[in-house]
């Protein structure tokens, strides 16, 4: 009798083994060694500048509010840290953080603030570069908390120059005025490069 309880002690500790070895593997998704990124094959530092229309800067606007809740105005951003807006960007890209400096291409896409408790938003958008360094496009989407030095979102693609494209890019605010002006500093970092 004691054999067969030993016996079945030794088989519950190995099935426990074999668990907590499977359930690691799962949490961590790499298991007992974490697989090291590849070194970088490209790095670019662009700034993009966002100009909301107010309903009084129509020639200069880059960016419009297409959508925000139930009665609100599209030239004003809502309270309760924007939630709920929606803006659409056509944004001119530069290479240094002056925006006048000549634009080597645009930022397109959307944002939209997605929490009532802080300032945050998600950003879905494209960079279309077109100067003698590079061409093509690099496209990016990711949550931004807004309020944090630096964040990263995802590089899911690109073409020309840039095709396929896979990476990362750290972006910051290096400068805001208000609701109607910001420029994003883009430390864009590529680990696969075609």
């Amino acid at each position: 009798m004691a054999s067969g309880y030993y016996g079945r002690v030794l088989q519950l500790c190995f099935l426990l083994f074999i668990m907590s070895n499977v359930m690691f593997k799962a949490a961590d998704g790499h298991g007992w060694k974490k697989k090291q990124l590849p070194k970088p094959c490209r790095n670019l530092v662009l700034y993009f500048h966002d100009i909301l229309y107010n309903g009084k800067n129509a020639k200069n606007a880059t960016s419009a509010l297409v959508a925000a809740p139930d009665g609100a105005n599209l030239t004003i951003m809502t309270g309760n840290n924007h939630f709920g807006d929606l803006a659409v960007f056509d944004d001119p890209i530069t290479l240094d953080n002056n925006l006048h400096s000549p634009p080597v291409g645009r930022a397109q896409g959307f944002y939209f603030y997605d929490m009532k408790n802080t300032f945050s938003s998600w950003l879905g958008f494209t960079f279309v570069l077109n100067y003698k360094h590079h061409k093509g496009t690099i496209t990016f989407n990711g949550a931004d908390p807004i309020l944090t030095k630096y964040r990263d979102i995802s590089v899911v693609g690109g073409t020309g120059d840039f095709l396929m494209a896979r990476g990362i890019a750290t972006i910051s605010t290096d400068a805001f005025e208000g609701d109607v002006y910001f420029r994003l500093r883009v430390n864009i970092t590529l680990y696969e490069c075609y």
